[in-house]
């Protein structure tokens, strides 16, 4: 487990980050019409994983906005958006901030990503949402940077994960 803090109060996830060095955990999540994804899907890519709570959070819709920014920016890579929030709650939020470089991802349907990924909160107001994480995935699925934010209400360092996809 993980101790992090949402609000400045301790809080625990059900375990921690995959290792660096080691090839990422599949999964399958939901896209935003519904339709399943799967890491295997982005094979070949690049991938920066940006986790967050929920779409609702103003932190959580900066780091949404920066690293659409950032993608448009990126050759040969793909920049996934992550919480539980349901696709339909996604896909109003990208329009209405015109969010078209990432793709939105969801962890509704059984929360498995989270708990596979050792990221969701185990205890708090925020109990199995998933903690604010990144993690950068090179083209053959092996993961070069993770990021476990330490407070919930901090941004992720987006350069770190920047650097890191430009050197994988």
């Amino acid at each position: 487990m993980a101790t992090i803090t949402l609000g400045g109060d301790p809080a625990k996830t059900v375990g921690e980050l995959p290792s660096k060095n080691t090839v990422a955990p599949s999964f399958t999540l939901t896209k935003s019409d519904l339709s399943p994804v799967s890491l295997s899907d982005y094979k070949g890519h690049k991938v920066i994983l940006n986790i967050f709570p929920s779409v609702d959070t103003g932190t959580c819709a900066k780091s949404i906005r920066q690293f659409n920014q950032e993608a448009a920016e990126l050759e040969n890579t793909k920049v996934l958006c992550i919480s539980k929030d349901l696709p339909f709650a996604q896909t109003r939020f990208c329009g209405a901030e015109g969010i078209e470089n990432v793709d939105m991802l969801s962890d509704y349907k059984t929360g498995e990503f989270g708990r596979d990924y050792g990221l969701s909160f185990a205890d708090s107001a925020f109990e199995t949402l998933h903690s604010r994480c990144i993690v950068v995935l090179d083209q053959n699925g092996t993961i070069v940077h993770t990021e476990q934010v330490a407070e919930t209400a901090d941004e992720p360092n987006y350069k770190a994960a920047l650097e890191a996809i430009m050197d994988a």
